[in-house]
């Protein structure tokens, strides 16, 4: 597994992660835009 793959997974990892816990808050709109950045970012596993 390359860096890039791994770097790619991580973001996405995080990006999720962070819009669990933003939408645990309840800050609906944040976590949206979380999950948004993580799919954008899961984009270029593939």
């Amino acid at each position: 597994m390359s860096l890039t793959r791994i770097a790619w997974l991580l973001t996405v990892g995080v990006s999720l992660l962070v819009g669990l816990l933003v939408l645990l808050a309840g800050y609906t709109g944040y976590a949206v835009l979380s999950v948004a950045v993580a799919a954008s970012a899961a984009i270029n596993l593939t």
